[in-house]
């Protein structure tokens, strides 16, 4: 059913109060018994000590206007509210484990840009069964095979990542193994199948509707990871190769991709006193379409990259502020219509690196190069805070910048994007139970932003977001 302007707009007043209303709610709550608990939940229901069981809730408004995208409404919010459940039981070497995710949003407008990553209604996130290796490989070694639908992180999680700012993640069905060594050496390598996030419906996604998220094995991802501590002053680095091969099937089109990522990073950690690095560098051959079109038959040769360099110094004092530089740069399609040279992020998080999504989600490691400096500040145990400013630029001129869609087939519009300032402040109301969060970022849109063909003229992009978080 088609909803009028006016009812929409309604609704999203309606959604804007629900979410003051929790956070007002929250903040009044009696929160000083429950800051006590290590594990209120577990404590609640008196489950025993084999059973691991926690949950969350988070209330998110979120704002936008001047958008940037070439589709959607130039002025947009959204209220979603993420519950997410996890429980594992220990038996012994054996542990099974499960969570539940509902995402669900409301209050944003029908050309939303809003998606399955705002809103994925009570989907079965993880169910699986692992064997524990910490008593079966030998003193100080451990880790777990596992088996069944589970998330993953590898590395920063820059191509296979689970973030927590978006409201809804990938999940993989198949098997990993996550090991580790007395050095602190560790190894991972896995074969899944990925999930295609659902409903793909606009007004089913936009109502809520449940629809289970699907693994077809069309589309399979498997690879491993090898991280070696302390290589030299407290460096570690890791190497990393990453398979993907898919196809069509079942009505789901794709671009056939099958894809080889291979890559390694040195990294060390941030300590007070001390500088610190985070240098990540991928290639990315294979082949794949230019489009889903059935009609496209043609499978391209890809050629393609991305490089992330952070350099920082944590400095000692009561705020323990963190300075640090970044660049990062992401291929983008060159004007040779017999390659394929953006790079594909694969199951990667960029909010630590490009700022907040939802709404928002202008950055990613495709057709970029940008430089910048961040600043974090630490005040308190339960305050923290950055503020980070990133100049940006297009790899190719005739690309479509990062995840904007904007672009000049041309080229004439130029490389310049533009600067993007973002920051953001949290602070627990409750240690460990009770967390307020609120960022923003802006984007002053350069000469490319501005004169693309289908640019939008709506000025600079504005974004804001209030979460309130609680851990139980």
């Amino acid at each position: 059913m088609m909803i009028g302007g006016t009812t929409r707009a309604r609704r999203r007043v309606r959604a804007l109060r629900v979410g003051i209303a929790v956070a007002v709610a929250g903040t009044l709550y009696p929160i000083a018994a429950h800051a006590q608990q290590t594990n209120p939940l577990h404590e609640a229901i008196g489950a025993p000590d084999a059973l691991v069981i926690r949950g969350s809730i988070r209330s998110r408004t979120e704002a936008i206007d001047g958008q940037f995208r070439p589709t959607g409404p130039e002025n947009d919010m959204l209220q979603s509210f993420r519950t997410d459940l996890f429980a594992e039981y220990d038996a012994g070497p054996v542990r099974i484990g499960g969570e539940l995710r509902d995402a669900r949003g409301y209050g944003e407008r029908r050309r939303s840009s809003a998606g399955v990553s705002e809103i994925n209604a009570l989907e079965p996130l993880q169910a699986y069964v692992g064997l524990d290796l910490d008593t079966i490989t030998g003193k100080g070694t451990g880790g777990m095979l596992e088996a069944g639908r589970f998330t993953m992180e590898i590395g920063a999680g820059r191509l296979v990542g689970r973030p927590d700012f978006p409201n809804s993640i990938n999940s993989f069905t198949g098997v990993s193994l996550d090991w580790h060594d007395a050095a602190k050496d560790r190894l991972t390598m896995f074969w899944t199948m990925p999930s295609t996030r659902l409903p793909s419906d606009v007004d089913a996604l936009h109502d809520n509707q449940v629809e289970w998220d699907r693994a077809r094995d069309a589309v399979q991802f498997f690879g491993g990871s090898f991280n070696k501590s302390g290589v030299v002053a407290g460096v570690a680095a890791e190497a990393y190769v990453f398979r993907l091969a898919e196809r069509d099937s079942g009505g789901q089109a794709t671009r056939d991709r099958h894809l080889v990522t291979f890559g390694g990073r040195l990294f060390r950690a941030p300590a007070a006193g001390k500088f610190d690095l985070d240098i990540e560098g991928a290639g990315q051959t294979g082949h794949a379409r230019a489009t889903t079109a059935a009609t496209d038959l043609t499978d391209l040769p890809v050629d393609a990259y991305f490089i992330h360099a952070e350099i920082g110094r944590k400095f000692m004092g009561g705020w323990t502020p963190r300075v640090s530089l970044h660049f990062d740069t992401g291929s983008g399609d060159d004007a040779d219509p017999k390659r394929l040279t953006r790079f594909d992020t694969l199951y990667g998080a960029t909010r630590a690196d490009f700022g907040p999504s939802g709404l928002y989600g202008a950055l990613t490691r495709s057709n970029l190069v940008s430089g910048g400096a961040r600043v974090d500040v630490a005040p308190t145990k339960r305050l923290d805070g950055f503020l980070f400013g990133r100049e940006l630029w297009l790899d190719s001129a005739t690309d479509s910048f990062a995840a904007t869609a904007v672009r000049d087939r041309t080229g004439r519009s130029g490389h310049y994007a533009g600067t993007q300032v973002e920051g953001r402040v949290r602070y627990w109301l409750a240690p460990k139970w009770l967390r307020l969060e609120s960022g923003s970022a802006w984007l002053f849109k350069g000469a490319f932003l501005r004169d693309a063909p289908n640019a939008q003229d709506s000025g600079n992009t504005h974004y804001f977001y209030l979460d309130l978080t609680a851990e139980f």
